[in-house]
């Protein structure tokens, strides 16, 4: 079956946002093609919002609702759509304020971990 233009669509936006485009496997199979044709091609492809917008909002909501996995691959995502490593430092010391003061540790010490990450795999 040839893809639909909501999976190209969709498909497309994943590679912006994370570099890589949707593959088998990822998740089960019909989550996955869900999560590309309505999350990424119609909710993260509408128009109103820049994807980097998108990504800030997304970033603050895992952020505030403590879902580190999907906050890791989210702030990753970020970063490959230009949103410096200082805004999200700043991102993180503004929700403490709004969502809870652990909120803030928490999105700065997953952040980090990040930073961390992406600095040892560039010197290697």
């Amino acid at each position: 079956m040839a893809e639909s233009e909501r999976w190209q669509a969709g498909a497309a936006k994943m590679k912006e946002l994370f570099g890589s485009e949707p593959r088998p496997g990822m998740m089960q199979e019909d989550f996955l093609k869900i999560t590309v044709e309505n999350l990424f091609s119609d909710v993260w492809g509408r128009p109103g919002l820049e994807t980097r917008e998108r990504s800030l909002i997304t970033v603050a909501a895992l952020t505030v609702l403590a879902r580190e996995r999907e906050l890791k691959v989210h702030l990753r995502g970020a970063l490959n759509v230009g949103i410096t490593r200082e805004k999200i430092n700043e991102i993180m010391i503004h929700l403490a304020h709004y969502g809870g003061w652990p909120v803030g540790v928490n999105g700065l010490r997953i952040a980090k971990e990040l930073f961390d990450e992406i600095d040892a795999k560039a010197k290697s």
